[in-house]
């Protein structure tokens, strides 16, 4: 039942992680819009998205300090690297958007 439960953690990761990012870039495209109220709430389903990522990511960690440890497979790496990606892509979203909310205000 572990291989199921970390499973399913790493494809929480993944699937979270896609949304994330996914949100992060209709945010970007809202604010080249000047739909900033749209934007922001796309932020925010992003961050959301991210909080959910991350409590699949602290069951891992939470099952590896308690010595269950866990083959680290491709499928784990790829989870990891796409939750950090989506991490970085998201702050430099809210970045973006900060320019172009600049922009619209001059």
């Amino acid at each position: 039942m572990e291989e199921q439960q970390n499973l399913e953690a790493i494809m929480g990761l993944i699937m979270y992680g896609g949304n994330a990012k996914s949100d992060a870039m209709e945010a970007i495209a809202a604010a080249k819009k000047g739909d900033f109220e749209l934007a922001d709430q796309k932020i925010a389903d992003a961050e959301e998205s991210l909080v959910q990522a991350h409590h699949s990511q602290t069951g891992m960690l939470t099952q590896e300090a308690q010595g269950n440890h866990i083959q680290v497979t491709l499928l784990t790496v790829h989870s990891q690297d796409h939750l950090m990606t989506s991490i970085a892509f998201t702050d430099l979203a809210k970045e973006i958007i900060d320019l172009y909310r600049r922009m619209d205000n001059e």
